[in-house]
C-alpha cells in the first residue's frame, strides 16, 4: 500500500476531492482527511480522553467506530479523532488511518510516539513527509491521505489534483521557499555559503522536524540518521535550527494555553 496526498485550501474541497474518488471505486476505509476546520459541536461529540503529553496539550479523541456521520454523507468511514496540535489548535481526522496520523503529527516524544510511527508507516505512510501535512494544517489547509494499491496510485492522484489539490511535493518546495532567505540570511552571516551547503542544511533541518526526533538532540539521533550529509556540520546547522522552528511553535501554543 501507498500513501497518495493531496493538500486542499479548505475543508469543503477536501471533502469533495475525497467525493471524487468514488467512481475509481476506493474503499472509503482508505479515505482519511485532517483538517483545523472543526466546530465545537464536533469535537464535543468525539469521546473524550483524560490524558496528556508534555508539550502536545490535552488528547480530546481517539479513533472509534461510529462516532458521526461526516463529509457531507458522502459514506467516509465513521471513526473520528480530534486533536489539539501544537501551532495549529483543534484538527479533526476523519478515516480510520487519521487518528494515527493525528497521533505521529501531534507527537512529541516518548512510546506513543513509536507506536503511532510505526503504525502509520506501516501502511505507507513516509514519515518525512508528516511534517508537511502539520504545516498545510497550519496554513489553515486540509489533507487528504488516501491508501491505495501501486496500480491505483496514478489513478487516485490525477483525480485529487483535477479536484484541485497540490501535491505534496509541491506543499513541501512551497514550505521550503517560505523560509529560505531566512535561513539563507542567517546562516551566511558568519561567512558560509548557504548555496554551496544548502541541500545538507535542508536534510538536517527536516531530519529534526521528523516526529521520532522531537525533543532529541542531534547526539541523540545520530546513530538513526541514516543520511551520507549527518556527518556535515551544515546538516548538524540544520538539525538545530529545525528544532528551533518547532520551538517557536511550541512556546505560541503554550502561550495560547494549546
Amino acid at each position: 500500500m501507498k500513501a497518495v496526498v493531496g493538500v486542499f485550501r479548505s475543508r469543503s474541497d477536501a471533502e469533495q476531492g475525497a467525493a471524487a474518488l468514488v467512481p475509481l471505486e476506493i474503499p472509503t476505509s482508505r479515505i482519511n482527511i485532517l483538517t483545523p476546520e472543526v466546530t465545537n459541536k464536533e469535537i464535543a461529540a468525539v469521546p473524550t480522553m483524560a490524558t496528556e503529553q508534555p508539550g502536545m496539550g490535552e488528547t480530546m479523541g481517539a479513533v472509534v467506530g461510529g462516532a458521526m456521520g461526516v463529509a457531507g454523507g458522502a459514506g467516509f468511514a465513521p471513526a473520528v479523532a480530534s486533536l489539539l496540535v501544537p501551532g495549529v489548535g483543534p484538527v479533526l481526522g476523519i478515516g480510520i488511518l487519521a487518528g494515527i496520523l493525528l497521533g505521529a503529527i501531534g507527537a512529541v516524544g516518548g512510546g506513543a510516539v513509536g507506536a503511532a510511527l510505526e503504525s502509520a508507516t506501516s501502511e505507507g505512510v513516509p514519515e518525512n513527509e508528516l511534517f508537511i501535512y502539520e504545516d498545510a494544517l497550519r496554513k489553515g489547509c486540509s489533507v487528504v491521505v488516501v491508501m491505495v494499491e501501486d496500480d491505483d496510485v496514478n489513478a487516485v492522484r490525477g483525480a485529487l489534483e483535477f479536484a484541485g489539490a497540490e501535491t505534496v511535493d509541491r506543499a513541501r518546495e512551497m514550505w521550503w521557499l517560505g523560509l529560505r532567505d531566512a535561513e539563507k540570511e542567517r546562516y551566511s552571516a558568519d561567512g558560509s555559503v548557504f548555496e554551496h551547503d544548502e541541500n545538507d542544511f535542508r536534510t538536517g533541518f527536516e531530519a529534526a522536524l521528523r516526529s521520532r526526533n522531537r525533543n532529541r538532540s542531534y547526539e541523540e539521533c545520530y546513530q538513526e540518521l541514516e543520511v551520507d550529509a549527518r556527518d556535515s556540520a551544515a546538516f548538524r546547522r540544520g538539525y538545530e535550527r529545525g528544532r528551533q522552528y518547532l520551538e517557536t511553535f511550541r512556546k505560541h501554543a503554550s502561550a495560547k494555553g494549546v
